[in-house]
């Protein structure tokens, strides 16, 4: 989709090799890496209240995600609306 000319959001937990290969695929275009954060604890509580995800992948994911990743933007959302994150 990129090749022709659109312009995308990609939303995506990369751990691992992921990063490697996110960074080769994207070269040719211009791209920015945006890291959504938040603690622990507001993680949690919405994977909970969202009700459609794995109880105990945010904890493990947690010290993973950002590890050794530099972003352009950076966005906290624990006391962040959405619109305000956006």
């Amino acid at each position: 989709m990129a090749d022709q000319g659109n312009n995308l959001i990609v939303d995506d937990v990369l751990i691992g090799i992921e990063k490697i290969e996110y960074s080769q695929l994207l070269r040719p275009f211009e791209f920015y890496l945006v890291g959504v954060f938040a603690s622990l604890n507001v993680l949690e509580a919405r994977e909970r209240q969202r009700g459609d995800r794995l109880i105990g992948l945010a904890r493990w994911q947690f010290d993973k995600v950002h590890h050794d990743m530099v972003y352009d933007l950076e966005v906290n959302t624990d006391a962040a609306s959405p619109l305000e994150s956006a």
